[in-house]
């Protein structure tokens, strides 16, 4: 089967766009599909034949694009890539790897008893990341505070949802965290993790209706900073203790999301306690699933 993948890119003379990626082209679908709230809102209890209908799309699009054309930071002047989403709001789970919750406890000042209790928890732990227009994509620039001493990237899986809590497909997200300032008291979480350019996710959401069973597929971590490797890791979906529908489930027991929404499922790679991100470093987050999403840091 071919695989689908839905984009959003830039388009000098025509703004914002929605594509459909098969391989190494981009097949502009704009005209027919709208948005990506416009077609997740479709997609609402009809998945598959929402995805077939992208298949439709293609086949009477009339501009195509090769990958290669998007790949360099967005101009105004140049096709450029966008992140997937475009209204819809980014919330994310906490403490689902064993390796993140090791990490919290080392850097919470109090021992960080809360977050061995919540990784047992019967609920997970639920946050709100960012607002769909907060959102930066590939090659644009990802932010770390400068009231921050301590910031690190966070490689997660994120689950794109329609309107009826169906995980339509998955695309790769970095939850850039301070973690000095989440260390410090639990309750600073929001200021660590929802800031100025704090969230990125793409290139593509990879179509395909999901429910309890994770995608196996690698995550890889590679941080470069002027030119030479200063961080790698990987970890695995394997390695998730929750199951994706349980995490939607919790999500939409008293929230309604009438564009759909995004779910980052936490983070399995985390770098050294010594290490923290510098203006200029570049991020590269890869699941083999999806791709590859490259960001570059910035102070904020």
């Amino acid at each position: 089967m071919t695989q689908h993948s839905l984009v959003r890119f830039f388009a000098p003379n025509q703004g914002e766009c929605v594509g459909v990626q098969i391989g190494a082209t981009v097949h502009d679908v704009t005209d027919t599909v709208g948005s990506v709230g416009a077609w997740l809102r479709a997609s609402a209890g009809r998945v598959d034949a929402a995805i077939a209908d992208l298949a439709a799309a293609v086949k009477r699009s009339r501009q195509a694009h090769h990958t290669d054309a998007f790949d360099h930071a967005p101009a105004p002047d140049r096709l450029h890539w966008l992140p997937p989403v475009d209204v819809q709001d980014v919330w994310a789970a906490g403490v689902t790897y064993e390796r993140s919750r090791a990490a919290r406890q080392e850097e919470a000042r109090d021992g960080g008893d809360v977050y061995a209790r919540v990784y047992t928890a019967e609920r997970p732990e639920l946050f709100f990341k960012a607002r769909g227009p907060w959102v930066v994509g590939p090659l644009d620039m990802v932010g770390i505070r400068r009231d921050a001493s301590w910031n690190v990237p966070e490689p997660e899986l994120a689950l794109v949802i329609n309107p009826a809590l169906e995980i339509v497909g998955v695309t790769i997200g970095n939850d850039m965290s301070s973690r000095d300032i989440e260390g410090e008291n639990p309750l600073y979480l929001p200021q660590a993790k929802m800031y100025t350019r704090s969230c990125a996710l793409g290139p593509a959401i990879a179509l395909g209706r999901l429910d309890s069973v994770w995608p196996e597929t690698r995550i890889t971590l590679q941080i470069a900073r002027a030119g030479g490797g200063v961080f790698s890791g990987e970890t695995h979906t394997g390695n998730i203790r929750r199951r994706p529908d349980e995490l939607v489930a919790y999500l939409g027991r008293a929230l309604s999301f009438p564009d759909g929404a995004v779910l980052l499922t936490g983070a399995g790679i985390v770098p050294p306690d010594t290490f923290t991100l510098a203006a200029g470093d570049e991020v590269s987050i890869t699941i083999d699933a999806v791709g590859t999403l490259r960001n570059v840091v910035t102070v904020v």
